[in-house]
């Protein structure tokens, strides 16, 4: 039987740092900003599972985080390592899987064959314990015979357990399951499913009425097969390679002046065009995020007419795509700026033969 085994590496940014800085083990850890050292918008990037018994959580404000843990240990981001890590598991993993998805920088999925659940439950406990050993990570499991039920078992074997289920056991797994375990289910979906009483996986189920169907169109489909524990086609990258990358930026205080924004914009999309051509990939879709002083996100994309590479293709374009966003804000509110982000999907592996089409794309399209 084929199973995916699907790993999510607990509190990953705070797990790299923790393999160097061994001493600080069973401490409340953050990584972020240290609000200690002066003001800041910044957020939390990751906290330790002791550091949440404060309640403490990713994207909350460095403030808050210090207030609620006023003990933790503060450390700076350093993302490049984070970078060298996703690829010290992922070779590991390819060692021994061959084929491996990396879906996040601390998510991969590997396909198994075994004759049934014991055996494959025994292989991811075996990986668990070659990641603990080999690279200081502690890891959470998902197992099962489809990648999305696969994600949401390893969200329930967090921290550090492993979750196996099997296929006759899907539909009894997600039932009671709230429905934001579902991926892609987010707070303001959940609010909406709400109002047609569906709270559940198990009311998923049952079938959405005609209104919701309506509303939701082909993901009301989708979400309900899911909750029926149906199988559904897996979209990979054709090389293996990650679905997207991002980098953001959050300013000591909101920002009103358009120009200090586009500065920033340029200097994350440089960063991430670095970034991206040490790790051979190309991108073909850019988008530009600003989330205002009133917390409301809005974001502005674009699909290039082919995959491309380089600093000055991807700056060049997010600072259009933000140049856009600014006027239509203009247009309207007039918010000051709180945070902005650059984010680049749909990725090829670069070779040797691809040839830059930087400024000769856009208006010829592709060759053949």
């Amino acid at each position: 039987m084929r199973w995916v085994v699907y790993l999510d590496i607990d509190a990953y940014y705070v797990s790299c740092e923790l393999r160097d800085r061994p001493d600080l083990a069973g401490r409340p850890v953050i990584v972020g900003p240290d609000p200690g050292l002066g003001p800041t918008r910044g957020v939390v990037l990751s906290a330790s599972y002791e550091a949440r018994k404060f309640g403490v959580r990713s994207a909350m404000p460095a403030r808050e985080a210090a207030r609620r843990c006023p003990d933790a240990v503060w450390i700076a981001a350093d993302f490049p390592k984070y970078g060298r890590t996703a690829e010290e598991v992922r070779t590991l993993l390819r060692a021994r899987f061959g084929d491996v998805v990396p879906l996040s920088i601390d998510e991969a999925a590997v396909g198994v064959e075994a004759d049934d659940d014991a055996a494959v439950g025994a292989v991811a406990v075996s990986v668990q314990a070659e990641l603990r050993t080999t690279l200081g990570l502690p890891a959470s499991i998902g197992v099962a015979t489809s990648r999305t039920v696969a994600k949401i078992a390893s969200d329930r074997a967090k921290p550090g357990g492993v979750v196996v289920v099997r296929p006759e056991s899907v539909a009894a797994f997600l039932a009671p399951l709230p429905i934001r375990s579902v991926p892609g289910v987010g707070p303001k979906t959940e609010v909406r499913l709400a109002s047609y009483g569906v709270a559940t996986v198990g009311d998923l189920a049952k079938g959405l009425p005609l209104g919701a169907r309506r509303e939701f169109g082909d993901m009301a489909r989708w979400l309900v097969r899911l909750a029926r524990g149906e199988s559904l086609p897996e979209s990979t990258s054709d090389d293996g390679s990650p679905r997207s990358r991002s980098s953001d930026h959050t300013f000591v205080a909101d920002v009103s002046d358009p120009r200090e924004v586009e500065v920033a914009v340029d200097s994350l999309a440089r960063d991430l065009a670095e970034s991206l051509t040490k790790e051979r990939l190309r991108f073909q879709s850019v988008a530009v995020g600003v989330r205002w002083e009133d917390f409301t996100r809005t974001t502005r994309s674009r699909t290039l007419p082919a995959a491309s590479e380089g600093p000055e293709r991807l700056a060049s374009t997010a600072r259009r795509l933000f140049e856009e966003l600014w006027a239509a804000e203009a247009l309207g509110k007039r918010r000051k700026v709180r945070t902005v982000s650059v984010h680049t999907e749909r990725f090829q592996t670069a070779t040797d033969r691809q040839l830059r089409l930087d400024g000769f794309e856009e208006r010829s399209g592709p060759s053949t």
